[in-house]
Parts: C-alpha cells; sequence; structure tokens
C-alpha cells in the first residue's frame, strides 16, 4: 500500500556560518529581538511533522532479545479477557504461562 509522503527537498542545506552570516545581513526590522538564535535548528524540510519525527530518538536494534517472536492463536474468550484488563495483555499472558509451567512440571 503506497503511502503519500513529502519529497526530500533538492535545495543544499545552509551551514551555521551561512546562517549566521544571513542573519548579520538581515535588516534589524525583520529580526525580532525576543529570539534566541543560539538554540536555532536547521532542518532538511518537509514540513513540522518531519522534523519532530526526525527529532525523536529512536530504538536501536536489541542485541540479546529476551523472547522470541512467535504467531500463535488463543480463543476469543481468552484474548478478550487479557485485553479487557489493558495495556500490557500480552505480558500478562507470558507471566500466565510461566506460573503455569511451575506448577506443572514435565512429565516425560
Amino acid at each position: 500500500m503506497p503511502t503519500k509522503t513529502k519529497p526530500d527537498t533538492t535545495s543544499p542545506k545552509f551551514s551555521p556560518e551561512q546562517v549566521a552570516a544571513a542573519l548579520s545581513s538581515a535588516p534589524e526590522a525583520t529580526v525580532p529581538d525576543n529570539i534566541d538564535w543560539n538554540r536555532a535548528m536547521i532542518t532538511e524540510g518537509g514540513g513540522v511533522e518531519a522534523t519532530l519525527t526526525s527529532l525523536r530518538r529512536r530504538r536501536g536494534p536489541n542485541k540479546r532479545p529476551a523472547k522470541e517472536q512467535v504467531a500463535i492463536r488463543f480463543s476469543p474468550e481468552v484474548l478478550a479477557y487479557f485485553r479487557a484488563q489493558g495495556r500490557g495483555w500480552q505480558t500478562r499472558i507470558d507471566e500466565a504461562l510461566k506460573e503455569f509451567i511451575k506448577s506443572h512440571p514435565p512429565t516425560g
């Protein structure tokens, strides 16, 4: 399914020196005194949403996964019960299965 994304800009990125030069040559009437330009950021473009997305921290790959992802089928009643308890329902299923394992040692 294609998504609508705004294409990257083709204009060159400005260096901090270029921004400083532009600000110093700008007429005083266009640069308000109450703006702290020391914390200004230069972004690649794409709008506010793209800027915020690029600034968010991203999790890297898990180097030592503690769990294994599998596909499993549960009855609707079991899923409804755990989902009704809110977020973390998959973790609660995992904990319930661990308790079952403790109380039912393997016979073999």
